[in-house]
């Protein structure tokens, strides 16, 4: 049977496999599951989810995919679950403000990486696979669009593996509010930062680190010094990037697509993936395939040395 923690009026289960696994300090690697419900396609969304789970395993970490089902926070899901977050058409999209709401009303949830993180640290996991991160939208200065990842991480001990942020945001300006907010970066095998399709955006990361073992070390010392208030990213490049000039144009004509039918805000991120989707002929979906599978594996990694370490 699953464990129950009961904080104040709101049920957290977590599935028995990850419940084992808190109660003995194995590794673990929270997973978020708007990519499951948003991000990627029937039936393909089903499949890759179940494939990043067993990578997680096959590198010797226990999956801990996140979301809220009829008001109740699941840290861990059963098939079964996975099945609902991949197929129901009530499945919202909830980022950490939301969180709430969707629990005192018994709705069902996918959570974003600000809201994956959040409930993540609350249930004692502190290693996190995602696709790309959210940031500074093109245009902030005038419409002040940011993605909550980046306020969420600013006060999470969490460390994320990424491919980096996402190609449709202002990277530049996404780096800086990194910098400001304290939340650390490195790049794993590289000092160009990636963009999600991209393996180098055309920004340079500060530090370069080479492995796992290194990773895991970092974070003790973040631990040892108080600068874990915050969290780490783990920029690891997809291997085989999409074609740029195609790219480009993909972006342009989304972005374009985007104003023209007025959508705005946490809406812009699936529509611009399904167009990528849509115009690429799914080479993006592809590319955003490679790109999860390739973080949950060195998420896991890096979970597995912190372990060994404790």
């Amino acid at each position: 049977m699953s464990i129950v923690l009961t904080m104040s009026e709101t049920k957290f289960h977590t599935s028995p496999e990850v419940a084992q696994a808190l109660k003995s300090g194995a590794p673990i690697v929270a997973l978020e599951s708007t990519i499951i419900s948003h991000g990627l396609p029937r039936p393909s969304n089903l499949t890759v989810a179940r494939e990043v789970e067993e990578i997680v395993r096959a590198h010797g970490a226990v999956p801990a995919t996140i979301a809220i089902l009829d008001g109740v926070v699941h840290i861990g899901l059963t098939d079964e679950q996975l099945i609902e977050i991949a197929n129901r058409d009530d499945i919202a999209k909830a980022s950490s403000r939301d969180l709430a709401v969707i629990a005192a009303t018994r709705k069902s949830a996918a959570t974003t990486v600000a809201a994956t993180a959040h409930l993540a640290v609350l249930a004692g996991i502190h290693v996190f696979a995602t696709g790309g991160l959210g940031g500074v939208h093109r245009g902030a200065n005038e419409s002040f669009d940011e993605s909550a990842d980046l306020t969420a991480l600013s006060a999470l001990d969490i460390t994320v593996v990424c491919a980096g942020v996402k190609s449709i945001l202002d990277v530049g300006a996404t780096l800086e509010r990194l910098e400001t907010l304290a939340i650390g970066l490195v790049g794993y095998k590289t000092r160009a930062f990636p963009g999600f399709y991209l393996t180098d955006s055309g920004f340079t990361i500060e530090h370069q680190v080479e492995s796992a073992a290194e990773i895991a070390s970092i974070i003790s010392q973040r631990v040892a010094l108080k600068t874990n208030k915050s969290a780490l990213i783990i920029a690891n490049p997809v291997a085989e990037e999409m074609n740029r000039v195609r790219h480009d144009a993909i972006l342009k004509s989304g972005l374009e697509g985007a104003a023209m039918n007025g959508i705005t805000g946490k809406y812009v991120t699936p529509y611009l993936l399904e167009h990528f989707h849509t115009a690429s002929n799914g080479e993006s979906l592809k590319v955003n395939i490679e790109i999860i599978k390739s973080n949950s594996a060195l998420a896991a990694d890096i979970a597995v040395a912190l372990s060994k370490k404790a």
